[in-house]
């Protein structure tokens, strides 16, 4: 009898965990999907020749300092801080803010300037992000050396300016950026074609990128082509490109104001 019960309470206790592993689904491993990109596949040569958008893409934020300032910027979320002597100002993700004990510090507006430096000096890199629109754009002749361009125009409602166009210009065989193309709408809200011109000739690498250690505008002649510089290059220093993630409050502006 006691062989009997114990056999009925053994196959009890199989019946149930069959009806448990039925209703037990294996687990789905999530594969990370890799971004298609959609630029055109000599600005994938550009950017491979800088150092790569993959890699680029894995960074966290970039930093460096111009015209005494410090400046950083995280890659993906755009959040921005900048640091002066006299004010700091940055973005935390949903706006622009200005941290000053003398108001006459800084007198810009924060939303133009907080990533003002770091589109000129995040390329070609940032020449990759979402809402871009690529189309040829006619080349530019300097001491002999014809430099094919890309023309970025940006659809509608991307960032504060979407009308703002930008044209890089490489070295035909090297595939280096040596000079961009930019025109300016966030004051007028106006798109237009005519543009202002930088030249980037002096590169240094940075954790593994190739960025820009100066920057000159140059001056056009009456054929749109550029001719000789306008001012002193702007200088880049103490640029670093990391990995490392930042405090969730780096970029909120201070308490104390």
């Amino acid at each position: 009898m006691k062989k009997l019960i114990l056999l009925i309470m053994l196959s009890s206790i199989v019946i149930a965990c069959k009806e448990e592993s039925k209703k037990e689904t294996p687990k789905e491993t999530k594969e990370e999907v890799k971004k298609e990109d959609t630029f055109p596949k000599v600005l994938g040569e550009v950017l491979k020749k800088h150092g790569g958008i993959d890699a680029w893409r894995k960074s966290s934020f970039v930093s460096y300092k111009v015209n005494g300032q410090e400046h950083t910027t995280a890659l993906k979320s755009r959040k921005a801080l900048i640091t002066a002597e006299k004010y700091s100002l940055g973005y935390d993700g949903k706006e622009a803010w200005v941290s000053q004990k003398d108001s006459t510090a800084f007198k810009g507006n924060p939303e133009f300037y907080y990533n003002l430096y770091f589109y000129f000096y995040a390329m070609p890199f940032v020449l990759a992000d979402d809402g871009i629109v690529y189309s040829e754009a006619k080349p530019i002749e300097f001491e002999g050396t014809t430099y094919p361009g890309i023309k970025i125009s940006y659809n509608a409602n991307i960032g504060a300016s979407p009308d703002d166009n930008y044209y890089v210009f490489y070295h035909p065989e090297t595939k280096q950026m040596e000079w961009l193309g930019y025109s300016v709408t966030y004051n007028s809200k106006k798109p237009t074609d005519k543009f202002n011109i930088i030249r980037y000739n002096d590169w240094e690498n940075v954790n593994g990128f190739l960025l820009p250690k100066s920057l000159t505008w140059y001056k056009k002649d009456d054929k749109g082509m550029p001719s000789e510089p306008a001012r002193e290059p702007t200088q880049f220093s103490s640029a670093l490109v990391s990995q490392a993630p930042l405090a969730d409050d780096f970029f909120n502006k201070p308490t104390n104001n």
